[in-house]
């Protein structure tokens, strides 16, 4: 048997920032992993998806010069090897310094193997190692959800985990989920030449919780994508070359396509139900995931922390990190924990317009019976948004109508990357609208917008 300080399970984003967290106070440490160290984000998430949009917006770009007075004789040629040999070459590159940076860890606090729990303080490993830690942090990620009606499908089937290894670009693809990476994914494949349906139910589209900018990204992103929100998919009848979808449109109507591809982006599950966590005695949530405490990541009063995607809380890589390092100091730190830092929470579609959400949402707020107001811009005329010919979408602002602070915003337009960044910080310094009017906004710039946003909201505080 070995006897560490803490255990980790996993070496993803969350999992390394708990070991680097954690070696700061012991040395006495075992970093477990079953499969490839690496990340989410670097093998099959963010990086990848944005070397695969990157060249899509490339592409966009030369093909929408023509209302600036450009012009490209014959058509806008897409290699789809070429395509795929950049996003696979950029990808192990930054797998390769994840890689590197586990490697670089003291050899004798890896272990290559399987971990399950034999109660909450011991690990029994595949290799039949037995860990026995004061501490345990649950770092295991998450793996792609295939739907039952989705897994006979073969190698038509493809998932945000392994589309990134395709050799060229597919002719025709179905995306199964119009969410995050299924809009990503998606917008990115229609504009490398490849016919695309994106398909959803219920009409949702995005991350959104605004009425009126849930109608709007419909509305925007159906300009472009044929983006079936409200479909009925009825029938799959997959053969050597293709499968046949038979589904009921936006409108009721029966439809009949065929797709080289299907790619299924409906979510991601917690690897949490192949680690024997119900030997601990841990309190379990519906999902059958541990309950735990967002601010010190400690599952329930137990020895036990969770980060990261296995948690199923925030799956984005910088929550991920701060949730590992927070999870590492209180592990390495047990009985002893306090909260960590939590910052407002951001996140950011990169489909084009951009989605945004900064602190809390349009829901969040409604359904806590906050008294706010909401201040509101247009893109569409908008002086340089406009100018550069993005002028679509709308930025929504909340403010608190007591003490004026910004609640949080939703939106969709140009640059909302950017945009959402100034957003969060403001809503981590807790600023009001006049003091975020007091700030400098520079002409002609999309941030005016923001000011534009700003004042509508001024003047509904009064």
């Amino acid at each position: 048997m070995i006897n560490v300080d803490v255990a980790i399970i996993g070496t993803g984003t969350a999992g390394m920032g708990a070991y680097k967290a954690a070696i700061k106070h012991t040395d006495s440490i075992a970093l477990i992993e079953e499969a490839v160290y690496g990340t989410t984000c670097a093998r099959v998430g963010c990086m990848p998806s944005k070397l695969l949009i990157a060249a899509a917006d490339a592409i966009h770009h030369a093909e929408s010069i023509k209302p600036f007075g450009g012009l490209i004789n014959g058509e806008v040629q897409v290699d789809g090897k070429k395509v795929m040999d950049r996003v696979k070459f950029e990808r192990d590159r930054f797998v390769g310094f994840v890689v590197e940076g586990v490697n670089n860890f003291k050899k004798e606090h890896l272990f290559k193997a399987k971990a399950q729990f034999i109660d909450s303080n011991t690990l029994q490993l595949d290799n039949g190692q037995i860990i026995k830690a004061k501490s345990i942090v649950i770092a295991t990620g998450s793996r792609t959800f295939i739907p039952n009606d989705y897994q006979n499908l073969g190698d038509r089937l493809m998932t945000n985990d392994d589309i990134f290894d395709m050799q060229t670009l597919p002719s025709s693809v179905a995306v199964i989920g119009p969410g995050v990476i299924g809009l990503e994914l998606g917008q990115a494949l229609h504009r490398l030449h490849v016919k695309t349906t994106i398909f959803g139910r219920g009409g949702r589209v995005g991350v959104l919780t605004d009425p009126h900018l849930k109608t709007l990204s419909k509305e925007v992103l159906s300009e472009e994508l044929d983006l079936q929100y409200c479909s009925e998919i009825k029938k799959l009848t997959p053969s050597a070359t293709n499968v046949q979808i038979e589904y009921l449109d936006n409108n009721g109507n029966l439809q009949t396509q065929d797709f080289e591809k299907v790619l299924v982006t409906t979510g991601r599950k917690p690897n949490t139900d192949n680690i024997q966590i119900e030997n601990t005695g841990l309190a379990l949530n519906d999902r059958g995931g541990p309950i735990f405490d967002s601010h010190t990541m400690q599952c329930s009063d137990s020895n036990i922390f969770i980060a990261g995607d296995a948690n199923n809380e925030l799956p984005l890589l910088h929550e991920a990190s701060d949730e590992g390092r927070i999870a590492g100091t209180n592990a390495a730190l047990y009985p002893n924990i306090k909260s960590g830092l939590r910052r407002s929470q951001l996140s950011v579609v990169f489909c084009d317009p951009q989605l945004a959400m900064v602190g809390d949402s349009h829901d969040v707020l409604t359904q806590n019976n906050i008294d706010f107001v909401s201040g509101k811009v247009s893109f569409t005329g908008q002086g340089r948004s406009r100018v550069m010919l993005v002028n679509k979408g709308a930025l929504h602002v909340y403010f608190d109508k007591n003490n004026r602070r910004l609640l949080g915003a939703e939106m969709i337009g140009p640059r909302a990357e950017n945009l959402s960044h100034l957003l969060a910080w403001s809503h981590q310094s807790k600023l009001t609208v006049d003091q975020m009017l007091d700030m400098p906004f520079y002409h002609p710039v999309i941030e005016e917008g923001l000011k534009t946003a700003l004042n509508d909201a001024k003047s509904k505080l009064g």
